[in-house]
């Protein structure tokens, strides 16, 4: 395996949801291990109080030691980059990004290598707020003739998914070169 892409839902979805469903097949097709927790039950306590739980679960499935990736949609993207804080991860793809859940506070990530997908019509999440984000972070960003669930683009968005794990394979893995002796 060349790796773990731990794929995360949205809100008032779950772990077959048609988004991770896609990005799953896609990460296993390319010789990655993919996983996606179901945080239906955390769901249910509501916006703000499954965050904290949900990047306690998201973090729980990290292996020491693995080459890992986050991914996710909508709630599933806002606890990816929250929980990369916390964590060491390779990358993080992220669809439909949520730069805020009201009452909860902003969206934050560490600075890895990521890709955003997002739509030019979202109806939750407005454009020019993660277009300003993106180019902050100096991030990869698709901006796509669609809404907050990217419904007619899974095809592509599948292909731009397919083109992260390469990029992320072709970095090399710090974590797993021998120290450098200093003189």
């Amino acid at each position: 395996m060349k790796g773990h892409v731990i794929l995360s839902h949205g809100s008032d979805s779950g772990p077959d949801a048609t988004k991770v469903s896609a990005l799953a097949q896609v990460a296993e097709s390319c010789g990655w291990r993919a996983s996606r927790p179901d945080y239906r039950d955390l769901d249910a306590r509501g916006m703000v109080a499954c965050v904290a739980p949900r990047i306690a679960r998201l973090r729980h499935k990290v292996r020491p030691g693995e080459r890992t990736v986050f991914a996710g949609s909508s709630m599933g993207s806002f606890v990816s980059g929250l929980a990369s804080l916390e964590t060491t991860i390779d990358a993080l793809f992220l669809l439909a990004l949520p730069l805020e859940i009201p009452g909860y506070g902003a969206f934050d990530a560490s600075r890895v290598p990521t890709w955003i997908v997002h739509g030019w019509s979202d109806e939750l999440c407005p454009a020019s707020e993660v277009v300003t984000f993106a180019r902050q972070r100096r991030a990869n960003l698709l901006m796509l003739a669609d809404t907050h669930r990217l419904a007619d683009h899974l095809e592509l968005i599948g292909d731009h998914f397919r083109a992260f794990l390469r990029a992320v394979e072709a970095e090399p893995d710090l974590a797993s070169l021998p120290d450098i002796e200093q003189t």
